[in-house]
C-alpha cells in the first residue's frame, strides 16, 4: 500500500505507565522508546573499558569509561529531541574535567571528592534544574535509574521484533575474530622482539585468572552506569516542579529591624578595619603585643563562621521576606545587598588573616582547604549580591553548583600537596625557617618533586613513608596512575630513599619514628 510504514511491525507499543503524582513525572511523553542499538552498544564498551581498565588504580582511565558513558548518554538525550543547552554543555564539561584530576593528582582525598563532584554534576547535567529544589535533588537523581535503566537495556535485548537485531551477531563476530587474531599475532611479535614485548605488556591490560570475578563486577558496574545515564537522558526527573510554600511574609519592622542591627555591626567591623588597613597591622602589634601570626589566628575562625552564618541568614530572610508591594520589593534588596556587600569586606578580612597566618608558619591541608574555602564563600556572597538581591535571574543555584564543582576540579588539577610542600620547602631553604618533617611525611606523591630538593637527612626522613607505599606495589599500567604518582616513581627511581631504620629522621631531630619498611 502506497505511504505505508515499513517498519510498522517492529513499532514499539508501550502500555498504558502507572500514574505518578505531577511533580515526579519524568517526561512530558511519560514513557520512552526501547534503548537503540547505539545506546546498548555504548553501554557494552562502557562495561569493558570498565573491565580492562579500572581495578589497578584510577588515572586516565576513569576519563575514558566517563566518556564511554556519556556517548550513550548523549545519543538518547538526542533521540528524544531534548534541546542542548548551555547549562548542560557547562556541567557536562565540569564533569569531564573532574575526572581528569585522577589523571594528574595522586592526593587520595582529592581524588576522592572529585569523583563524587563528577557523579552529581553528571546527574544534573541528565537531569536539569533551575531552582535550588530541581538542582539540588537533580544532583542525586542519578541513583534512582540504575535498575530501571538495566530493566530498559534488557527489555531492548528482549525484543523480539527490533530490527537491528540481526546485526547484533555481526558485531560480535567481528569483535571476536579480531581479539582472537590480535591476541595471536600479538604474541608471536612479543616473542620476536623484547622491545615489542614490553611495549604491549605496557599498553594492553593483562588479565589473569583470579581477576575474572572482580573484572567482572567492573562489567556490571560500568554498564549500569551507562544505561543509567541514558535512562536519565531519556526520562529525567522533573524536579523543579516540587511545589514548595513560600515562607509566610513579616511586617516590615519584624523583619527588617533584625537586618539593620547585623548590618550596623557588620558596618563597624569594616570601619575597624579600614582603620587598621590605614594605620597598618604594625600599630596593631605594638599596642597589644601580638605577633601577627597571633592577630591571624584570634579571628580567623570567627570570622570563617560569620561568613557561613550569614549566609543562613540570607536564605532565611530571603524566605520570610515581606514582598507585597514594591516598596517591601526594594527594601529586601538594599537591607540583603548591604548585608552582602558587608560580608565581602569580612570575608576579605578573613583571608588576609590567613595569609598572615601561613607566612608564618608555612602552608597545611587544613589552612589550604579553609582558605580555598573561605574564597569560595566569597564567591557565593558575590553571585548572591548580583543574582538574588540585584536581579531576578534564575541562574544563580545553577551558578553556585557549576562554582563548586569548577572549584573542586581546579583543587585537585593544581595538586596542593605538592603547592604547600613547595611553599615549605622555599621557607626552609631561602629564610631558614622551621621545617614540619613530620608533617610532610604524611603528604601525597604529589609532594615527591618538591620534598627531592631538601638536603640529604631531610629528604631521606621525608621520602622514606611515600618510598615504602610505592615499593610495596608494583608500577600500574599507564592509564591506572596519575602523572603525580608517574613521576614520583622517576625521581625516587633516579634517586633511591636509603632505608636506615629511621637514623635520618633522628639525626634531623623527628624522635618518634614508626619504622615503614
Amino acid at each position: 500500500m502506497a505511504g505505508a510504514n515499513p517498519y510498522a511491525p517492529y513499532q514499539h507499543r508501550p502500555q498504558a505507565p502507572l500514574p505518578e503524582p505531577e511533580w515526579l513525572r519524568p517526561s512530558k511523553a511519560r514513557t520512552i522508546e526501547p534503548a537503540g542499538l547505539r545506546v546498548l552498544a555504548a553501554a557494552g564498551a562502557s562495561g569493558l573499558v570498565s573491565a580492562l581498565a579500572l581495578g589497578g588504580g584510577l588515572g586516565v582511565n576513569l576519563l575514558l569509561c566517563a566518556l564511554a558513558g556519556a556517548v550513550g548518554a548523549a545519543i538518547t538525550a538526542l533521540g528524544t529531541g531534548r534541546r542542548v543547552k548551555p547549562w548542560h554543555l557547562a556541567f557536562a564539561a565540569a564533569a569531564l574535567l573532574l575526572c581528569l584530576v585522577p589523571a594528574v593528582s595522586g592526593a587520595g582525598g582529592a581524588v576522592t571528592l572529585a569523583v563524587i563532584a563528577a557523579i552529581c554534576v553528571a546527574s544534573l547535567t541528565l537531569h536539569g534544574g533551575a531552582r535550588w529544589v530541581g538542582v539540588a535533588m537533580g544532583s542525586i537523581g542519578l541513583w534512582a535509574h540504575f535498575l530501571p535503566g538495566l530493566a530498559w537495556g534488557i527489555r531492548a535485548l528482549k525484543e523480539r521484533r527490533f530490527p537491528a537485531k540481526a546485526r547484533v551477531g555481526q558485531v560480535v563476530k567481528a569483535v571476536g575474530v579480531s581479539l582472537v587474531l590480535l591476541v595471536v599475532f600479538g604474541m608471536l611479535f612479543a616473542g620476536a622482539d623484547s622491545t615489542v614485548a614490553g611495549l604491549l605488556g605496557h599498553l594492553v591490560p593483562s588479565v589473569e585468572a583470579g581477576d575474572v570475578p572482580q573484572r567482572f563486577v567492573y562489567f556490571v558496574g560500568g554498564v549500569l552506569l551507562a544505561l543509567g545515564a541514558a535512562h536519565a537522558a531519556a526520562a529525567p526527573r522533573r524536579w523543579d516542579r516540587t511545589r514548595t510554600r513560600a515562607g509566610k511574609e513579616r511586617g516590615r519592622l519584624e523583619w527588617a529591624m533584625p537586618l539593620a542591627v547585623m548590618n550596623l555591626l557588620f558596618g563597624v567591623f569594616v570601619v575597624v578595619q579600614l582603620v587598621v588597613l590605614i594605620g597598618g597591622y604594625g600599630s596593631i602589634m605594638r599596642r597589644t603585643g601580638m605577633t601577627p601570626a597571633e592577630y591571624a589566628r584570634q579571628g580567623f575562625w570567627q570570622l570563617l563562621w560569620i561568613a557561613v552564618l550569614t549566609l543562613v541568614v540570607v536564605a532565611l530572610a530571603k524566605y520570610w521576606a515581606p514582598r507585597s508591594n514594591a516598596g517591601d520589593r526594594l527594601l529586601v534588596k538594599v537591607m540583603l545587598g548591604l548585608l552582602c556587600a558587608l560580608t565581602l569586606v569580612v570575608v576579605g578580612t578573613a583571608l588576609v588573616r590567613m595569609s598572615l597566618y601561613m607566612d608564618a608558619f608555612g602552608l597545611t591541608r587544613l589552612r589550604v582547604n579553609v582558605a580555598a574555602m573561605e574564597i569560595w564563600l566569597g564567591l557565593v556572597f558575590l553571585m548572591v549580591l548580583v543574582g538574588s538581591v540585584l536581579s531576578s535571574r534564575r541562574w544563580l543555584p545553577r551558578a553556585v553548583v557549576l562554582s563548586a564543582a569548577l572549584a573542586v576540579a581546579l583543587f585537585g588539577l593544581l595538586r596542593t600537596d605538592g603547592l604547600i610542600a613547595e611553599q615549605n620547602v622555599d621557607r626552609y631553604r631561602t629564610s631558614a625557617a622551621h621545617l614540619d618533617v613530620d608533617y610532610l611525611r604524611g603528604l601525597s606523591v604529589d609532594a615527591v618533586p618538591a620534598l627531592d630538593r631538601l638536603p640529604e637527612d631531610l629528604r631521606t626522613c621525608a621520602l622514606q613513608p611515600i618510598a615504602a607505599d610505592l615499593a610495596n606495589e608494583p608500577a600500574p599500567s599507564w592509564y591506572a596512575v596519575s602523572r603525580a604518582e608517574a613521576r614520583a616513581r622517576e625521581i625516587l627511581a633516579a634517586r633511591p630513599v636509603i632505608w636506615d631504620r629511621g637514623e635520618a629522621c633522628r639525626r634531623v631531630g623527628l624522635v618518634t619514628v614508626i619504622e615503614v619498611r
